[in-house]
């Protein structure tokens, strides 16, 4: 177990959003967190990427609470996308992602011969390499989410987690987005841990399921075991019908009304 969390309490002042949470991320798999708006799913991410504090519990990485680890040798461990990342205007292509080195600079900060390489390298991952010398603020929402995830595997970790890496996209952009995710996992052996809000993006592309609810784990499990009418019936109070797509062979809601 590379990464687990032991009886998580997470809380904004005294109002607790996460509850007593415990939950092992599967290695080099892709693992997706869903749940209602304000169940805890951001907050979890954050916690687990030492973004926010966590007032009880731990979160363990590699036999070590990373509360304790070291900040540069935390971030060459776990990568994180935030939500609507932001960055300075008329930065290139090329220098956002130059960005994901810092944990690997001493004294000026100058990018070594190997920096550049594994610049070069996450730029072509990505699709970006043409790209390079391009203003970030000129791309397509596409090519922009794309630019961040080049970061992110720029800081050359295992784990990499997204907090809602499609909103604001359209429909072919989040399947490009999404799409690239999944290579880095089948090729790369990243771990990858995201929020999704689309409960069918979330059964074609994760291994691992967790389904949130008020601040706690409603269900863990493979897509079949997750994006069931039960399960969906207890997160989200619907009423779904739920197949098997016919391309990928996941599970598939087709439609749902809202239980009244």
């Amino acid at each position: 177990m590379r990464l687990y969390t032991m009886n998580l309490d997470i809380a904004y002042d005294e109002k607790v959003i996460v509850k007593n949470l415990s939950v092992t991320i599967p290695d080099k798999k892709i693992t997706t967190i869903i749940g209602p708006n304000g169940c805890g799913k951001s907050t979890l991410l954050k916690a687990m990427t030492r973004l926010i504090p966590y007032k009880e519990g731990q979160v363990i990485l590699d036999g070590k609470e990373i509360h304790k680890e070291n900040t540069k040798e935390l971030a060459k461990k776990l990568a994180i996308l935030p939500q609507s990342p932001d960055h300075p205007s008329g930065l290139t292509v090329y220098e956002l992602v130059s960005y994901g080195r810092f944990p690997y600079q001493a004294g000026f900060g100058r990018l070594t011969k190997q920096d550049k390489e594994i610049i070069d390298w996450a730029l072509d991952a990505t699709g970006l390499l043409e790209l390079k010398y391009r203003p970030v603020d000129s791309l397509s929402g596409g090519q922009r989410q794309r630019a961040w995830i080049a970061l992110a595997l720029a800081q050359d970790t295992d784990i990499i987690f997204l907090d809602e890496p499609t909103t604001y996209l359209d429909i072919a952009h989040q399947l490009e987005v999404l799409e690239l995710l999944e290579r880095l996992n089948r090729e790369e052996d990243r771990t990858i841990v995201m929020v999704l809000h689309d409960l069918n993006h979330a059964a074609r592309f994760a291994h691992f399921i967790i389904a949130m609810k008020d601040g706690r784990i409603v269900k863990t499990g493979t897509s079949e075991e997750v994006i069931d009418r039960n399960v969906l019936r207890e997160i989200f109070q619907i009423e779904a019908i739920v197949g098997k797509d016919p391309l990928t062979k996941k599970p598939l809601c087709y439609t749902y009304n809202l239980i009244k």
